[in-house]
């Protein structure tokens, strides 16, 4: 049977990126991009956006900085980080993320 394209293997596509932090954009639901990227076990710095976003752990874990608090974001979890609000990733943090802006 063959594969519909709008099946798409997230943990894949992660796999195949060149490097850790650069995001490939699998779709759009509306409005919003649906991206992936591997964390590789390396720090983001901090960032503001005028937007929400969704930050979805498929697996490993993310090491989020959110108001000088440190939140572990585990497998499955998912972290919903208000417009306006600074963030950045702490190292330690590996594995794939699937965000959702």
């Amino acid at each position: 049977m063959p594969i519909p394209m709008n099946l798409i293997n997230l943990l894949g596509c992660a796999d195949s990126l060149p490097q850790a932090w650069q995001s490939s954009i699998m779709g759009r639901v509306g409005g919003a991009n649906i991206k992936v990227l591997r964390m590789d076990d390396m720090a983001y710095p901090a960032e503001t956006h005028d937007y929400a976003e969704a930050l979805l752990v498929l697996e490993g874990q993310m090491r989020l900085s959110v108001d000088d608090a440190l939140v572990e974001v585990g497998a499955g979890q998912l972290y919903l980080v208000p417009a306006g609000l600074p963030h950045a990733v702490a190292p330690g943090s590996q594995g794939t993320l699937v965000i959702i802006d």
